[in-house]
């Protein structure tokens, strides 16, 4: 039903001071929500190196469950979404300099984001697990990754979590930053590290794909937290998200969302209508 256009966003020295003021302030006159009805298209930045939300399958088609959904919103609104891919480092200061309308990120639901952002409601639980190497019989719960050696995502709060997690274990945990989690994945696979935390839906989507090399560990650890997109706090977008809002909780009260959650996850979430005081 959907077009869907798949820009590179490059990332220069205007996204990084964020100028191209006059184009701002231009948008930024008029209703961001009578402009997309006006245009037809809603713009939608992302990453596509966090499967199983977003990423370039083997086709080289960018596919995963933000894809899915934002079709169905899309469907609501009766526009088209057009993407804009970059470094997951760049999507939220190309939300500030205008360059697209709202993050599909989608990103962990924190204090310290709710202060500078607006999140819709939540499309899936982010609570903290464990992948290791397939056969590791030497972490067998979360505890045993006592005085090892664990990757996680640098400034994710997955990371802060598997940090205080790891400050309450008998031996204080060794963390690896990473810029993206595939880097990640791919030293674990290596043997480099041990293990890498991240949310429970991302790892056991890796682990099911590729049962061979990678394992989850359960139970999830770390307090419940909740991945949703992200738009800002300007007056003049606030009616275009509740727009998205309200499709979205349409798709969850339909069942569509459980169904997508289902598709790629294995498993469906159940998440509240809103998120006001977040765990972390």
């Amino acid at each position: 039903m959907q077009k869907r256009i798949f820009l590179k966003a490059v990332l220069g020295l205007s996204v990084a001071l964020g100028v191209s003021f006059a184009g701002s302030n231009l948008a930024s006159a008029q209703d961001a929500l009578e402009k997309v009805k006006s245009s037809g298209t809603l713009t939608v930045g992302t990453e596509t190196a966090f499967a199983p939300f977003d990423f370039i399958d083997e086709t080289g088609t960018h596919a995963g469950l933000n894809v899915d959904l934002f079709e169905e919103i899309g469907k609501e609104m009766g526009v088209e979404i057009k993407w804009v891919e970059l470094p997951w480092e760049g999507v939220l200061p190309g939300l500030e300099a205008g360059q697209f309308d709202m993050v599909a990120g989608p990103a962990t639901i924190t204090k310290a984001r709710m202060e500078r952002y607006r999140f819709l409601s939540p499309v899936a639980e982010a609570t903290v697990a464990i992948l290791k190497k397939a056969g590791d019989d030497s972490i067998e719960k979360p505890e045993d990754i006592a005085g090892k050696l664990v990757g996680s995502g640098k400034a994710t709060a997955q990371l802060a979590q598997l940090q205080e997690y790891g400050a309450t274990l008998p031996e204080p945990v060794e963390t690896r930053e990473y810029v993206g989690f595939n880097e990640a994945y791919a030293d674990l696979a290596a043997g480099r590290i041990v293990a890498v935390a991240n949310s429970l839906p991302n790892i056991a989507y890796l682990a099911s794909q590729q049962p061979d090399v990678f394992e989850t560990v359960l139970p999830p650890f770390g307090k419940s937290t909740y991945f949703g997109y992200i738009g800002t706090k300007k007056p003049e977008d606030q009616a275009l998200l509740d727009a998205v809002n309200d499709a979205l909780l349409k798709i969850k009260a339909d069942g569509r969302l459980g169904e997508l959650q289902k598709k790629w996850f294995g498993q469906t979430f159940d998440t509240p209508e809103a998120v006001t005081d977040p765990n972390v």
